[in-house]
């Protein structure tokens, strides 16, 4: 053979071994030895030289070396790192996230989205959803622009079936982070991650074990209620970005674990080892590096492992937190160290919000702090002292706005508040967190959460609902049920009535009311009562329309001081329309739980002397609390008790289809037709899919509830003085045991599928 035939020979075998066509550094040495003995010394030094770029471009002589590569085909192909026998193709590194592909590392902002694991009519451990479902959602998401999801624990097969093979068909797949939950029962029961023999800490141990089989498709999960179960076949661990373990951490665990533990504050294992560490932080390291080395002499396997934090336990100082647990103690990531063995490295993740707790509305180099547009932002703030903290890359491993109608907390510096946020403002306030994160170097961000969940609570709900038949309605009074990018309306495929004025939703029913002031029609669904009223004489500008209801027996008001008219019976409620910005409904004093709860019960308000004679004429506008009394550290200011009025309606477009969507809204009027919806919550019903009203407070002593039986409802507009308006209008509905939904995709979704191009 000449020399020209040997060297084409030759140049093609190198390039064979260097883009992996066949594998192995030890092979490549041993093809550039043969080749001494055919080429001439020149071809033979820049052969050579080729074969020194390509081990500095693979990694080798550094931590990872390159040993192999495994291929799949077309859209599905992949390829690992090969190191000692342990193959990856991700790591955390620096600030950012690498993919290993074709021979190269690719660092990759992460941006995705939280998935929740129940849809309406469902529990968190029923974990029910179809595979077309979850297809259909991933397909979703991709086209959004996200590049990974999170779960939170095991999925059942389905799950991973159906995100294995969306991945396959994908020009964009989709990475996985998983979640290892714990029991927050015995963490309640417990208080110590290792008491009991170490139960907490075992438990975790082996639900983390389990997911590890389950990402490789090796495992079949006896039926247990309220957890995973099924056959697990698919293996999807080339789409496994990492590991998120654990819950967000109640800093009285954390205490009690580390003052019942004090020998045990180091860990010293095969892959991850603690240094300057807590006891809770040695133990949440023993259950790292189990998990990694159960995986590794499994499945030769390793991806990048975090564990969940947030605010409460960040590894920073908060001056001016008025709430001493939320400052009261740290579990730091930094404190847990990984060996060279742990090929693809740790990362931190922190559950990061803009409006909780409250040092985003007193910490002083948080709420003064301007961004690069000029403007306040307290959460870049806290995110650029966060990061500050970490050696290691940063995940957001949730963050979002919630879009109910009701609130729980208020960024009193940018308005990005826990609920009362409509859809599209929704969309906009999670770009511009994401921008913060983005700019501030953290590794991603992942949206919480894709689907609204109406099995949530919050705290300043909870009393006054019924809490086994969450699933079954939408409280959408509840924050903690609408951060969803995805919606669950009511309604098999459309919902029955959009306040937008048009009387088309109203074509098949029947008038509940007539009478000289016009027409009022009803109806309900596992959200609101709606109200239509055709009211042709009705000055909406100048004029005032009363809508009394009597929704629960032997009590309620025959008459309204404040509009000194009359009633033929007992009101409980009256809703006042008087133009766009002075509409709201309001309620009996008598029947006021907010005034009930907090001023007699809680004793956070002044009592009102005779709030529980009857029949007073008094009527309370609707309100909603969101803050506590607190006392803010160092000068110990003090914060009063803080609400707002959640019963002043918001005039609108309520018809999603409608270029002027208002999501928030809650009536709107047009040539003499008025279209009204009010939350079941803001009627004092506990539970409609069982028909369950609040009861009498005063007579019962509690918030409890009991059986409906309907309202009788009036109509009239206001004019002379001590004017009677009749309740002869009859309204009911019929129970259910299953809820009716359908799914819609929130303003927010079509802002971010354009926003989230920017952040590569």
């Amino acid at each position: 053979m000449s020399h020209s035939a040997e060297w084409r020979e030759c140049s093609v075998t190198i390039g064979l071994k260097m883009t992996g066509e066949k594998s192995g550094a030890r092979l490549l040495i041993n093809e550039v030895l043969n080749m001494k003995k055919k080429l001439p010394w020149v071809r033979f030094i820049f052969i050579i030289f080729l074969v020194a770029l390509f081990f500095l471009s693979s990694g080798c002589g550094n931590r990872e070396n390159f040993d192999g590569q495994v291929s799949g085909s077309g859209k599905d192909s992949f390829s690992y790192v090969i190191s000692e026998n342990v193959k990856y193709r991700v790591k955390a590194e620096g600030n950012y996230f690498y993919f290993y592909d074709k021979g190269k590392w690719n660092k990759k902002f992460l941006k995705g989205v939280d998935i929740g694991t129940t849809k309406p009519g469902l529990n968190p451990g029923d974990l029910s959803i179809s595979y077309e479902d979850y297809y259909r959602w991933f397909t979703e998401i991709s086209a959004m622009g996200a590049d990974c999801i999170r779960v939170y624990t095991a999925q059942r097969p389905q799950f991973y079936n159906a995100f294995a093979d969306f991945n396959k068909k994908s020009k964009n797949p989709l990475y996985l982070f998983q979640g290892v939950w714990i029991n927050e029962n015995d963490i309640t029961s417990i208080g110590d991650a290792y008491a009991q023999n170490g139960k907490i800490m075992d438990d975790f141990i082996q639900d983390a074990k389990n997911l590890a089989d389950i990402i490789h498709g090796d495992i079949t999960l006896p039926l247990r209620a309220g957890y995973a179960s099924g056959t697990y076949t698919v293996d999807v661990s080339k789409y496994f970005a990492g590991w998120i373990l654990g819950i967000e951490w109640d800093p009285n665990f954390v205490k009690i674990t580390n003052n019942n533990n004090p020998a045990k504050y180091s860990y010293d294992g095969k892959y991850l080892y603690t240094q300057s560490a807590s006891p809770f932080e040695a133990f949440l390291c023993q259950v790292g590096d189990e998990l990694i080395r159960y995986q590794t002499e499994k499945y030769k396997d390793q991806v990048p492992l975090a564990f969940t934090n947030w605010f409460t336990t960040d590894p920073l100082t908060h001056p001016n937190e008025p709430h001493p647990d939320d400052d009261m103690v740290s579990v730091n990531m930094e404190d847990i160290k990984s060996r060279d063995s742990f090929l693809p490295n740790e990362f931190a993740s922190y559950n990061v919000y803009p409006y909780y707790p409250d040092s985003f509305n007193y910490q002083r180099d948080y709420i003064n702090y301007i961004d690069s547009s000029g403007k306040k932002n307290p959460y870049e703030a806290y995110l650029k002292d966060l990061k500050m903290a970490h050696t290691m890359p940063v995940i957001i491993g949730e963050f979002g706005i919630p879009t109910s109608r009701g609130k729980a907390h208020e960024n009193v510096v940018t308005g990005y508040n826990q609920g009362n946020i409509s859809e599209t403002e929704q969309g906009d306030m999670i770009l511009n967190m994401m921008n913060s994160i983005y700019k501030e170097k953290y590794a991603g961000g992942l949206i919480f959460s894709w689907q609204d969940e109406w099995f949530k609570k919050t705290w300043n709900t909870d009393q006054f609902d019924v809490a086994g038949n969450r699933p079954l309605w939408s409280n959408i009074q509840n924050n903690e049920q609408s951060f969803g990018i995805l919606a669950f309306d009511p309604g098999e495929k459309t919902t029955i009535c959009c306040v937008d004025a048009d009387i088309k939703d109203w074509t098949k029913d029947a008038p509940v009311l007539t009478n000289s002031t016009g027409q009022l029609y009803m109806k309900s669904d596992e959200r609101y009562v709606y109200f239509m009223a055709k009211i042709p004489d009705f000055d909406f500008n100048a004029s005032t329309l009363v809508i009394p209801m009597d929704t629960i027996p032997g009590q309620g008001n025959i008459r309204m001081n404040d509009l000194n008219i009359n009633f033929d019976r007992g009101a409980d409620f009256v809703i006042v329309v008087n133009g766009k910005n002075n509409t709201r409904i309001m309620v009996d004093s008598y029947y006021d739980s907010f005034n009930y709860l907090y001023a007699e019960q809680y004793q956070m308000l002044p009592v009102i002397a005779d709030i529980a004679a009857k029949n007073s004429g008094r009527f309370d506008q609707l309100k909603q609390c969101i803050g506590y009394p607190m006392t803010v550290p160092p000068e110990n200011t003090q914060v009063p008790f803080e609400s707002y009025e959640t019963g002043k309606l918001i005039f609108g477009d309520g018809n999603p289809s409608h270029e002027d969507y208002q999501s928030l809204a809650d009536f709107n009027y047009k040539d003499g037709i008025l279209e009204i919806r009010i939350p079941w919550a803001l009627l004092n019903v506990m539970d409609p899919s069982e028909k369950q009203i609040m009861n009498d407070l005063y007579q019962m002593q509690s918030i409890s509830p009991t059986k409906a039986d309907g309202f009788s409802v009036g109509m009239g507009v206001t004019g002379s003085a001590g004017m009677k308006v009749s309740l002869d209008g009859k309204f009911d509905w019929n129970a259910w045991t299953t809820p009716t939904f359908h799914e819609r995709l929130k303003p927010a979704y079509y802002l971010l599928q354009k926003g989230l191009v920017k952040f590569q």
